[in-house]
């Protein structure tokens, strides 16, 4: 009976604090919004209904797993896998549409990569033409774990045949 009591003023309250009526009265909406403040300062004790049954169902989890019987340490941990680096290497504005093409694909595949320019750097440049057997003039290249895959067209096949998959998976 007194939870239903305090959850009915703790959403009652909220839905107050966060209604747009009197936002336009100086003397309501600075209160209001000192209260929002305070409540996200203090992990949001006020909340809506339906956060409230969101809150109560981890709660309930949680105390169903503490009284499970506990899992051995070693079936718990499992090695997560770390993601396979993505470079692309690239010399200034060379080709600058290819290397912003493969930075778009990348982009919407979710990849993570990083761009090196290579301008200026002698060691790096022979070692991208002499793994990607290219020339300079071939920059954008694309590398997938110290692997090369090659330009733009090359990223589209690998992508399309599924090797790009395989290659980010290890």
């Amino acid at each position: 009976m007194c939870t239903r009591m305090l959850d009915t003023l703790r959403t009652t309250l909220y839905r107050v604090i966060t209604t747009a009526r009197g936002d336009g009265f100086a003397p309501v909406r600075i209160p209001k919004d000192l209260a929002r403040r305070a409540n996200a300062l203090l992990g949001q004790p006020l909340c809506s209904p339906s956060e409230l049954e969101i809150r109560r169902a981890a709660e309930a989890k949680l105390a169903s797993l503490r009284a499970g019987t506990a899992v051995p340490a070693t079936t718990t941990t499992t090695a997560r896998k770390e993601a396979v680096p993505v470079m692309v290497y690239f010399e200034k504005d060379r080709n600058k549409r290819e290397q912003t093409r493969i930075e778009e694909l990348l982009v919407s595949k979710s990849i993570a990569f990083t761009g090196l320019d290579v301008a200026g750097d002698e060691a790096t440049q022979v070692f991208v033409t002499r793994q990607a057997k290219c020339e300079l003039d071939d920059l954008p290249i694309v590398f997938i774990g110290g692997k090369p895959i090659g330009g733009y067209k090359e990223l589209v096949e690998a992508d399309v045949c599924g090797d790009l998959k395989k290659a980010l998976a290890g």
